[in-house]
C-alpha cells in the first residue's frame, strides 16, 4: 500500500512517499518558498537527491512538480494510482479526536478552525484542497496535532474563566505536536517491550516550537500549549508561559496594538527575545550574559514541567527527549535533568554525550530516552489504521 503524507504549510509543501505497513520511504519532496523569489525544490527517492530551482508560484505548482518528479522517476504513475493521501492539520478543535476520512463537512469544519491556527490550518487546507483535486478518487486523510490531546480531562482543559467562554467561544487548551508525543510513547514502550496502556510517561518535544506532555496509561492527560501553541515552554520566538497582565500593560500603558502584541509574543520572544539569536548550538558558544541566561531559562522552564507532571502522575515510567533539540544537545538534556535524583530520574552522562536511546543509569527508577520523532511515519500509520476500520483497504 502506498500512502502519501502531505504537510502544507503557508510558503511550502513537505511530502513522503510511504510503502505500508513496512514504513518504507519511497521518496521525499520539499517545496520551499511557495510564491516568493528563489523559492526551490528538493526530492530523494532510492538514495538519489536532486535539487531543483524552478519557481513556484503556487500550491497546485507544487504538487504538480512533485506528480511530475514521481513519473518521471517511476515510482509512481500518479497521485491517482496512490492508495491514499494523508494530510497533517494542526487543529482539529473538538470536532476531531482521531484521522478522519475527509469528505466537505470535514472541509469546512477545518475552515471553520482557521481562526484558532490562522498561520497553520489555512494553509494545511490548501494543500487538502489541491489534493483533492488531482486525486478526486483516492481516500483523502486528515491528521490533526491536537487529537492525541483530546484525551485530556476537563480539569486539564478548562481555563479558570468564566465557563461560558468555553461554552460559546470554545476558548480552552487543545495542545499540540500530538502527532510527535504519539510516535515517541509508542517508541518508548516498545523498547520497554511494553504496552503504552502500561505505562506513564512524560515526553518533552524540544525544537524551535516545544512542548511536554504528561501521558497516563498511554493517553494524553496534560500538555504544556494550550489554546494556541504559544503556551507553556520557552521556544525559538514565542515567549511560552507569562502573566497575563504583561499583554493588558502592553497595550495600556505602552500603546501596543493587538497586532503588535500578537508579534511580540510569537515572533520576537523565546530564546530570540532574549538574547538575540534561535539557534541554540550557535546560542551555547556566546560567552555573554544573556545567551548564558536564555539557555538556564529554558532548561529550567523544562524542569518545572518535569516537576509538575511527575506530580500529577505520581508515577513515571519512562521521560522520552525528542525533536531538534531533545534528540541532539546532550548539554542542555544534561542541564535539565540535572538534580532530578529525587524523581527517580539518574542520568548516565557517557550514554548522554554519546547521544544513545537509553541515557539513564541502569539504578534509574525513570528510563530516560532519545528518541528521533517521525511525525509522517505516525501519520502514515494513523491513516493505514482507519482505512482498515473503514474496511477500504
Amino acid at each position: 500500500m502506498k500512502i502519501a503524507v502531505i504537510n502544507s504549510g503557508s510558503s511550502s509543501i513537505k511530502f513522503q512517499l510511504f510503502s505500508m505497513p513496512k514504513g518504507e520511504i519511497l521518496a521525499h519532496a520539499l517545496v520551499e518558498k511557495i510564491g516568493e523569489a528563489g523559492s526551490k525544490s528538493m526530492f530523494e527517492y532510492g538514495g538519489k537527491k536532486i535539487n531543483l530551482t524552478d519557481s513556484i508560484k503556487t500550491h497546485h505548482e507544487g504538487l504538480k512538480l512533485i506528480n511530475a518528479l514521481l513519473k518521471e522517476h517511476h515510482i509512481v504513475e500518479h497521485f491517482s494510482s496512490l492508495d491514499a493521501i494523508a494530510h497533517r492539520v494542526v487543529h482539529g478543535g473538538e470536532y476531531f479526536r482521531d484521522a478522519t476520512l475527509l469528505d466537505d463537512d470535514a472541509i469546512e469544519k477545518i475552515r471553520g478552525l482557521i481562526p484558532l491556527a490562522p498561520l497553520h490550518n489555512g494553509a494545511n487546507l490548501e494543500g487538502i484542497l489541491v489534493s483533492r483535486q488531482k486525486a478526486p478518487n483516492v481516500p483523502q486523510i486528515a491528521v490533526f496535532d491536537t487529537a492525541f490531546h483530546s484525551t485530556m480531562p476537563k480539569e486539564a482543559y478548562l481555563y479558570a474563566l468564566p465557563y461560558e467562554m468555553y461554552e460559546k467561544h470554545k476558548i480552552r487548551r487543545y495542545g499540540f505536536h500530538g502527532t510527535s508525543h504519539s510516535f515517541v510513547m509508542k517508541e518508548a514502550a516498545a523498547k520497554m517491550k511494553k504496552s503504552p496502556k502500561e505505562l506513564n510517561m512524560i515526553t518533552l518535544h524540544l525544537g524551535n516550537g516545544s512542548s511536554a506532555c504528561a501521558i497516563k496509561n498511554g493517553v494524553s492527560v496534560d500538555t504544556s500549549m494550550g489554546f494556541t501553541p504559544l503556551e507553556g515552554l520557552m521556544m525559538g520566538t514565542r515567549s511560552g508561559d507569562i502573566d497575563p497582565a504583561i499583554i493588558i500593560y502592553l497595550q495600556r500603558e505602552l500603546g501596543f496594538s493587538v497586532d503588535e502584541v500578537d508579534t511580540l509574543l510569537n515572533k520576537r520572544s523565546g530564546l530570540l527575545g532574549v538574547c538575540g539569536d534561535i539557534d541554540l548550538r550557535e546560542i551555547q558558544t556566546h560567552d555573554d550574559e544573556l545567551s548564558k541566561a536564555a539557555i538556564e531559562m529554558m532548561a529550567r522552564r523544562v524542569k518545572k514541567y518535569i516537576g509538575s507532571y511527575a506530580a500529577l502522575l505520581s508515577n513515571v515510567d519512562a521521560l522520552v527527549f525528542t525533536a531538534g533539540i531533545g534528540e541532539n544537545s546532550y548539554t542542555i538534556r544534561a542541564k535539565i535533568l540535572q538534580g532530578l535524583e529525587t524523581f527517580g530520574i539518574e542520568l548516565d552522562e557517557e550514554a548522554n554525550e554519546q547521544n544513545l536511546t537509553l541515557i539513564s543509569k541502569a539504578s534509574s527508577r525513570v528510563k530516560v530516552f532519545v528518541i528521533k520523532t517521525n511525525e509522517e511515519l505516525e501519520i502514515a500509520r494513523e491513516s493505514e489504521n482507519l482505512l482498515k476500520r473503514l474496511d477500504i483497504i
